[in-house]
């Protein structure tokens, strides 16, 4: 693998960049502080915009690190912050990353995180050569799932009771691209 680090990515409705600390107010409105935003996730909403620049500062620090993947979503035709998408797990030696994001509610359904998801693949199959990305949710978050269906993830099992999430102990869905397969649809 050739890590670079989070680079900046551009589809046409969205540039992914680097967090910057002036992104606290963006991301403390628009979903960190948003219960249903965080309802299927391991974090409980920010109190304060305190807890939310702490977090930016921690993940701007992280950016040091040729092997860290921390995207900001933001709108072009506004230059809002309304989600983020990272690579939260890596193993080196199956040149696996495991891909997690969250959105802005007010975007839900718009395919917003289709088109995210779909860059941060491209990025990590055709810069950074991963050999296989990985994504899951929890049984009970439909349309997570259904973003990775789009992007062309294939589903590849539940574990039951595997995990916790703001709800309590849940099952946990997975789904996985290779590389191999993207090349294909690429081709396509």
């Amino acid at each position: 693998m050739k890590h670079i680090g989070t680079k900046n990515i551009e589809t046409s409705r969205l540039l992914l960049r680097r967090f910057q600390s002036d992104d606290v107010d963006d991301m403390f409105e628009n979903w960190a502080n948003d219960e249903a935003v965080t309802y299927f996730l391991t974090w409980p909403p920010h109190q304060n915009k305190e807890v939310t620049r702490q977090i930016i500062q921690d993940w701007i620090q992280q950016y040091e690190k040729l092997d860290n993947y921390n995207w900001a979503i933001v709108l072009k035709d506004n230059q809002k912050v309304i989600g983020s998408i990272a690579v939260t797990e890596q193993n080196e030696k199956a040149q696996l990353a495991q891909i997690g994001y969250c959105l802005s509610r007010t975007y839900w359904h718009q395919g917003i995180m289709s088109e995210a998801l779909n860059a941060v693949i491209d990025f990590l199959f055709n810069q950074v050569e991963f050999e296989c990305i990985q994504a899951r949710h929890a049984a009970n978050n439909l349309h997570s799932g259904g973003v990775m269906k789009k992007c062309g993830m294939t589903y590849e099992g539940t574990l039951r009771h595997s995990d916790w999430n703001n709800q309590g102990v849940c099952d946990i869905c997975y789904y996985s691209i290779l590389r191999s397969e993207y090349i294909k649809k690429e081709v396509l």
